[in-house]
Parts: C-alpha cells; sequence; structure tokens
C-alpha cells in the first residue's frame, strides 16, 4: 500500500512524548497550530493544512496511551471521496522512544491522480519538519 512514512528517535520515554499527542494544546505546538480535536475515539477534528489553504478533517480513530494515535485524514474539497489515515505510533528502545509517522491510504482515497497527492505529501513530510519540532518540544520539556 502506497504511504508516507518518517521516522525519529527521541532520547525520552514513551511517557514523556506521549504527553505532546495526548491533548489539543499539546498537538498545537509541534502538528498544526490551528488543530481543534476531540480527543476521544470517535472525536473529530479538524486543522489548516501546512499550505495555509487546505482544510483538513476528520475522525479519530484509535488511542493507545504510550503507543498509537491514528486519525483518519480528508483534504476537503479536493477531491477525496474517501479518507486515508495518519498513524502516529511511539515505540520504546533501549535510549528512548522511536516515534514514526506514516499518511496511508492514498490509493483508496477514491481522487484521480491520487499518485500526485502521494508525491506531495512525500514533499511535504520533508519540509515541514514535524518530527523535528516534536523531538525539540521533548528535549526542552525533559530538560
Amino acid at each position: 500500500m502506497p504511504e508516507v512514512a518518517r521516522s525519529i528517535e527521541i532520547q525520552a520515554p514513551p511517557s514523556a512524548v506521549w504527553r505532546w499527542l495526548a491533548t489539543e494544546e499539546a498537538l498545537r505546538q509541534w502538528l498544526s497550530p490551528n488543530i481543534e480535536i476531540d480527543m476521544k475515539v470517535g472525536g473529530t477534528y479538524s486543522l489548516l493544512g501546512p499550505d495555509g489553504e487546505t482544510r483538513i478533517s476528520g475522525t479519530v480513530l484509535e488511542i493507545v496511551p504510550e503507543g498509537r494515535l491514528i486519525l483518519s485524514w480528508i483534504e476537503e474539497g479536493e477531491g477525496w471521496v474517501h479518507p486515508g489515515r495518519l498513524v502516529i505510533t511511539l515505540t520504546a528502545k533501549p535510549v528512548g522512544t522511536e516515534v514514526t509517522v506514516i499518511h496511508d491510504g492514498f490509493a483508496g482515497i477514491g481522487k484521480p491522480g491520487w499518485a500526485d497527492t502521494l508525491r506531495a505529501y512525500e514533499r511535504g513530510a520533508d519540509r515541514h519538519q514535524i518530527l523535528e519540532r516534536l523531538a525539540d518540544l521533548v528535549a526542552a520539556s525533559v530538560a
């Protein structure tokens, strides 16, 4: 299945990293400054994409404290028939936590030209540096 995946290792335990995924205020610090999210399974969310124009919305699909946050993900007004997913996974490592962010489901969004959307997300994953922002926030909070 086509996906865009990025990972980073953060020298802090999963509990310290999870604090930055567990609340709307924390997610605003690194994921999107304008996210509005009802942080429960089935809760909805919306945010303005990093381009400042694209409205993204979806539903909280899964919450595993200190383990995983999964959201459905749809670009409103962009021809998506079905949502993709944003999967954020925390994996304990000997010296900290590996954080992996995956956007998947591109082939199923029902948009002609979905492969172009996949390529745009590949470019955006490197340009927006969200995992580096998360790592910086965690490091500052545990220092």
